[in-house]
């Protein structure tokens, strides 16, 4: 295995639809792993081929008609650990593999919360702080190195969007939520890799909604995608890296891959 691991998070908003973009993306940054969120399809129609084309032989599914589904694909070895119901109700949204070196690799893409941040009114938005709920109980007995990356749909900080004073009350920035993945991540020793090697203020978006014709005109991101390290890996973290430029692609997703390069 090379001196340094370079693993990759993406929402694609379909596999299928953008695997254009995604063969563009390897070929030019070639990670040793990509972790995809929102793949929308089932297993047995994943396009498998075109990663094969490119060596990424390594392929672990967990896919889903139309919705939702997660998938790493990668080019060393990984053996599949486990899948988890966050969400309580079969919806594939997390696959767990172990790498080469031994350490946890948890693809998650937590459920956006629909429209109204009060789960009174919206049941969504009560699963979706149920799901982050429950990961917080698996964090909390988690032993193991491990690396938790994905679409977390949460923007914590002031600086992760583009009016604090705005999205105070739009779910993905509301005071529930930031205190939902607080409490994740204060129950283990995870590091929040983007801003440990970009710290706040510096901006640091990762989706553009594709309401706006032009993203790049009024700059209305988020910081949704993250990756997260215990302290003992985060201590091998060489490196983090936005690739904006993907928005700006034929078909994007409304997300861009997030990339965290550790020594091995």
């Amino acid at each position: 295995m090379a001196d340094t691991l370079k693993i990759v998070s993406w929402n694609i908003n379909s596999v299928r639809f953008r695997i254009e973009i995604v063969e563009r993306f390897l070929r030019d940054v070639q990670p040793h792993v990509l972790c995809l969120q929102e793949t929308k399809v089932v297993d047995g129609d994943f396009p498998t081929a075109p990663f094969r084309a490119l060596g990424y032989d390594q392929i672990i599914l967990h896919g889903q008609k139309m919705h939702h589904g997660v998938a790493i694909i990668s080019r060393v070895p990984i053996v599949e650990d486990d899948r988890y119901d966050w969400q309580a109700n079969m919806e594939a949204r997390h696959v767990g593999v172990r790498l080469p070196n031994g350490v946890r690799l948890d693809n998650v893409y937590v459920p956006a919360g629909g429209d109204v941040p009060d789960r009174e009114v919206n049941a969504k938005f009560g699963q979706k702080l149920d799901f982050v709920d429950r990961m917080t109980r698996w964090s909390a007995e988690l032993a193991t190195p491990t690396i938790l990356t994905g679409d977390f749909n949460i923007a914590p900080l002031e600086a992760d969007v583009w009016s604090h004073k705005q999205l105070l009350n739009v779910v993905s920035h509301t005071p529930i939520e930031v205190a939902a993945l607080n409490a994740l991540k204060a129950s283990n020793s995870w590091v929040d890799l983007g801003r440990h090697f970009h710290p706040s203020p510096a901006r640091l978006h990762t989706w553009w909604s594709y309401r706006s014709p032009d993203f790049t005109a009024n700059d209305r991101g988020r910081r949704l995608d993250h990756m997260w390290a215990t302290a003992d890996v985060a201590a091998t973290a060489q490196a983090h890296t936005v690739f904006e430029d993907c928005r700006s692609w034929l078909k994007p997703s409304d997300h861009v891959p997030i990339m965290t390069e550790f020594a091995c």
